[in-house]
């Protein structure tokens, strides 16, 4: 006696034609090789929202820090082209005073603008 199976249990090929499979493989291959880079990057997204963020309170610190020293530098560069331009002038001399009076001149410009300047880098307001 013979047992006879139900059509659903009987092995029916699942394409028509060894054709019909080829294209099926090559366009399945295609389509993984072409989303593979999208679905990589994608599965970084989470390692890269693990990063903490950064604190940047010591570089404020750091600027307030050359601010001071700008403005300490500045101070000391006037008062020595001052003080230079103020001896030659009381021995005579006005014509070698000129470049102490340029030092002075340079000394306020880094007494207001580099302080300013390194301020304004910061947000600090003088």
């Amino acid at each position: 006696m013979q047992i006879k199976f139900p059509a659903v249990f009987t092995r029916v090929p699942l394409f028509a034609n060894r054709q019909t499979e080829f294209t099926l493989k090559t366009s399945l291959r295609s389509t993984i090789r072409t989303m593979a880079p999208s679905l990589l990057a994608l599965s970084c997204v989470g390692v890269a929202h693990a990063q903490g963020t950064m604190d940047f309170s010591g570089a404020t610190t750091l600027m307030s820090t050359f601010k001071t020293f700008a403005i300490y530098a500045g101070a000391v560069i006037c008062f020595g082209g001052l003080i230079f331009a103020g001896i030659r002038m009381m021995s005579g001399r006005f014509a070698d005073a000129i470049p102490g009076l340029f030092g002075a001149l340079f000394g306020a410009g880094v007494l207001g603008w580099g302080a300013g300047w390194i301020g304004s880098l910061t947000g600090q307001s003088m």
